[in-house]
């Protein structure tokens, strides 16, 4: 398979449409229909349904898809860091984080980087902890920040400064509102949004065997998502604080936990990872700083 042939299958399956992917790739239809009856003869498998205006992908096509994804990056990804060898000027970054008030640091470290080297272009990939190490994992990043404690047995990391705290979001109307915190017994018999990641590995740590007791009806990898659905009324979210802002006219309000919850910050990468030059300048400027814990096991 050639990588030209992938990005035109990418295009197809984003398009839906033949005609408008081949305008976008700037070439003819008949020649991009060629190549996709092509791919499909190497694989021997169908990889479009095929109707009179639009095409969808079949089961084949949509395991392609993943998989065209993905090496289509790392190209993309390796062709960067080739091009950044030798005198350095830019380069780029590709991080995946985790909501947390602390990537601040992130940003400082960057924008540091930028002052010296104007042409670096980062790229930033939101998800809890489970999606920004899975696309570690796959090489389609340099660095993933996680607000739990890293597998140390996959990633050296380093620790930023601060702790990231909990609170509960609710509607400003809500009973709990009044109170000044809230505790696990407080949400015994409320309807509950959380991520998953937290209610697996935070809320346990929170609360104890009372997890049991929570009922969590809605679960949300994004902050800003799961607040509006606490102003509709859809429940409490549980949440780092500092996420989602809270004035009067919002309509919603924060208060913290009891007993106080609140997690650590880490940049983690592969082991034995290798860097491009820009890259291994961000993680000498982590290291650099007086105030970073680095532990590399």
């Amino acid at each position: 398979m050639e990588l030209r042939v992938l990005k035109y299958f990418l295009e197809v399956a984003r398009k839906g449409k033949m005609t408008s992917a081949a305008e976008s790739l700037y070439v003819s239809q008949p020649a991009l229909s060629k190549q996709i009856k092509d791919l499909e003869k190497e694989l021997g498998r169908k990889l479009f349904r095929r109707g009179s205006r639009s095409v969808s992908l079949t089961e084949e096509g949509l395991l392609l898809y993943k998989r065209a994804e993905d090496i289509v990056a790392l190209a993309e990804k390796t062709k960067e860091e080739f091009q950044s060898l030798g005198e350095i000027q830019g380069g780029d970054l590709h991080i995946g984080c985790a909501e947390s008030f602390l990537i601040k640091h992130l940003a400082e470290k960057i924008k540091a980087l930028k002052n010296k080297y104007p042409l670096v272009r980062y790229h930033l990939t939101s998800g809890d902890s489970d999606v920004v190490t899975d696309r570690l994992d796959r090489g389609l990043l340099d660095f993933a920040v996680i607000v739990e404690p890293p597998d140390m047995s996959k990633y050296n990391y380093v620790q930023m400064p601060g702790h990231d705290t909990w609170c509960a979001i609710m509607p400003a109307t809500h009973r709990l509102a009044k109170k000044k915190r809230i505790t696990a017994d407080d949400l015994i018999g409320e309807e509950l949004i959380c991520s998953e990641q937290s209610i697996r590995a935070d809320i346990p740590r929170w609360c104890g065997e009372k997890a049991d007791r929570l009922n969590f009806t809605g679960h949300t990898n994004l902050a800003y998502n799961g607040a509006v659905f606490v102003r509709e009324g859809l429940g409490i979210m549980l949440a780092l604080a500092n996420l989602i802002q809270t004035p009067k006219k919002s309509g919603i309000c924060s208060r913290p936990l009891e007993p106080p919850l609140s997690n650590s910050i880490y940049l983690i990468w592969r082991k034995k990872q290798a860097f491009a030059p820009i890259a291994a300048l961000l993680l000498e400027e982590f290291r650099k700083a007086g105030k970073q814990s680095e532990k590399i096991l």
